[in-house]
């Protein structure tokens, strides 16, 4: 795995400086963009030179996309995310935040999964209710590493910012959460009565979400006073808070509570209480520079390997069809279950239809949803649904990415 994971972060950091030199784009895109190119010279070696196309196909597999994310970096990009989000400024969107991670997720869950069964048979493919339930679980949630990393340049309003990127941090966790519960229905033989399903549900929820922000407040609270006490120096205090982020991942997964939740809260704690952002004294410098490397790090190695990885697919003319009509079922969902939520809210803004137009086309999906894809057997339809999600996930990131900053100017023009 270390030889896969070298070799990938290698090639990360080469289209990074490629990039930045010539293409200019936003990074994320810009390495989903050249992975995609480079699959056309190693797709055309399979006939020419075999090894080396097994060799590339062996790195690809050995990195072990879902493991790698769910249980490694996608502590370490959570924590980096929310060590510089602004706290105040989010407390103040706290209803928005709390309506669009909790009840938009359930909303899209079921109106995508209902409309999948649905749009499945219309291509001539089978797809149970149960099985589209699934996939309406793991797309629901927009990512936080795709959300952040290209939010960063789009230029949007900061209440609206905030409201956006809040929410993707947040129902990560619980997106999760509701995807574990419906495995647990899809998954339930005969011997398990509705009572005893609903029972193990409710207790899962409690577990990981209510668990995982409980235990998030407490690592934070304890990895911030080790912190503060380390006013001269900063490259222990750097080491305290990576310590943070492995010991709380590692704790997390052992008293069974969301590692992404938990990440989410020790970051908000911790940065809001050292003001990482402002850089007033050599730890602050230190965490901020450390974990700024870290987060690009991290996101060109997953964004890279989500683009490298689509060569190991095998798409057909019906996969095809599917994923381009699950696209229009994933924004009409994601357009309805924002708006449902933002109407029970008291709003300033005059023409609230702007915002939710915003909030629908900047819900961005990405490596979380392939990871949960991935962890789906043949059994659970896992082949078809991760056809649709690699679609969905390349559109998003690409085109969806590419125009919210000219989709914002649009409508504030």
């Amino acid at each position: 795995m270390f030889e896969s994971f070298s070799i990938i972060f290698t090639i990360a950091a080469l289209f990074n400086l490629i990039n930045y030199k010539l293409l200019k784009l936003p990074t994320t895109i810009g390495l989903i963009i050249l992975s995609l190119l480079l699959i056309i010279p190693i797709t055309l070696s399979k006939t020419i030179f075999p090894e080396f196309y097994q060799f590339f196909c062996d790195i690809i597999v050995n990195a072990d996309f879902k493991t790698l994310l769910l249980d490694g970096i996608l502590s370490f990009l959570l924590f980096a995310g929310a060590l510089h989000v602004n706290l105040e400024a989010l407390a103040k969107e706290k209803k928005s935040i709390l309506l669009f991670a909790t009840l938009s997720v359930l909303i899209s869950t079921f109106l995508v999964g209902g409309l999948m069964f649905f749009g499945a048979q219309l291509v001539g493919l089978e797809l149970p209710f149960i099985h589209a339930l699934l996939f309406g679980a793991l797309i629901s949630p927009t990512d936080p590493i795709a959300v952040m990393a290209i939010l960063k340049k789009a230029n949007i309003a900061e209440s609206l910012g905030i409201k956006i990127e809040g929410e993707s941090m947040f129902n990560d966790g619980i997106g999760v959460v509701v995807f574990s519960g419906i495995l647990l229905i899809a998954t339930a033989t005969g011997e398990h009565s509705t009572a005893e399903i609903g029972a193990e549900i409710g207790t899962l929820f409690l577990e990981e979400a209510v668990g995982g922000l409980l235990y998030g407040l407490l690592i934070g609270f304890l990895g911030l006073k080790c912190i503060q006490s380390l006013k001269n120096n900063p490259q222990l205090a750097v080491m305290i808070s990576l310590a943070v982020v492995m010991g709380g991942t590692a704790g997390a997964f052992m008293l069974h509570v969301s590692a992404p939740l938990t990440m989410v809260i020790a970051g908000l704690l911790i940065g809001h209480k050292i003001h990482v952002i402002e850089d007033k004294n050599p730890v602050q410098k230190a965490i901020n520079s450390f974990w700024e490397i870290l987060d690009d790090v991290f996101n060109g190695i997953l964004f890279v390997l989500i683009g490298l990885a689509i060569h190991l697919l095998e798409f057909n003319t019906n996969y095809i069809l599917l994923g381009i009509l699950a696209i229009l079922i994933v924004l009409l969902a994601r357009s309805i279950s924002v708006f449902l939520p933002y109407s029970l809210l008291k709003h300033e803004e005059e023409k609230p239809i702007k915002t939710i137009v915003i909030l629908t086309w900047g819900g961005l999906r990405g490596g979380i949803s392939i990871a949960l894809a991935l962890s789906l057997s043949k059994e659970l339809s896992g082949d078809l649904i991760l056809h649709i999600t690699y679609i969905i996930v390349l559109f998003s990131i690409i085109v969806q990415g590419l125009s919210i900053g000219k989709v914002v100017k649009k409508i504030y023009s």
